[in-house]
């Protein structure tokens, strides 16, 4: 068995390359360019909605607090007419994605660290680069990607967007693997 102690630098370089890939992946590349869609009449919507002043959150619409409410006609009218949605508000004022950029990298290390301790707890030191990094791309995949899927079926997200995120997963979990692989404790 491995330490996790042993494998800091391949968290923290896993971590590292993760993030300068994603944002090499969002910022440069026109991958994800085409996530999202802008709203017919936007400024019209935007001006209905700003009079609300409707606090940073997540909403769906409509809206019904029980199972009964759901069944209820007025709900089912609701639902039938839409527009049916679910939504998330940001604090509006100045963009500034700092706080979100330090969340993604402390996400990343966390990630790094679940494919550590899976891997510490299932291989030996001086394991094979390949059996390293497959344990510690597997484990990051799953910790990049999955969630995704379970938004395409609760939230209707996107199947193209849901797809696009997983392969990169697919990406960031084999640089996690690769740093792993390479830095794995020699016997």
């Amino acid at each position: 068995m491995v330490s996790l102690s042993s494998l800091w630098l391949p968290i923290v370089l896993a971590a590292v390359g993760v993030f300068i890939a994603s944002s090499i992946v969002h910022m440069v590349l026109p991958f994800h360019r085409n996530d999202f869609r802008k709203l017919p009449a936007e400024d019209e919507i935007m001006d209905a909605l700003r009079r609300h002043a409707i606090p940073p959150g997540d909403y769906i619409m409509p809206f019904c607090t029980s199972p009964a409410e759901m069944k209820a006609p007025e709900y089912q009218a609701k639902w039938k007419r839409g527009p049916a949605m679910v939504a998330t508000f940001w604090k509006t004022g100045e963009m500034n994605m700092g706080a979100q950029l330090g969340q993604w990298f402390v996400f990343c290390i966390v990630v790094s660290l679940f494919a550590a301790y899976l891997a510490s707890r299932a291989l030996p030191v001086g394991a094979s680069y390949l059996d390293v990094s497959q344990m510690a791309s597997t484990t990051a995949f799953l910790g990049y990607s999955m969630a995704h899927w379970s938004d395409a079926i609760w939230y209707k997200r996107s199947m193209k967007t849901v797809a696009k995120n997983s392969i990169d997963g697919l990406v960031y979990g084999l640089i996690t693997g690769g740093f792993f692989g390479w830095l794995w404790p020699a016997a």
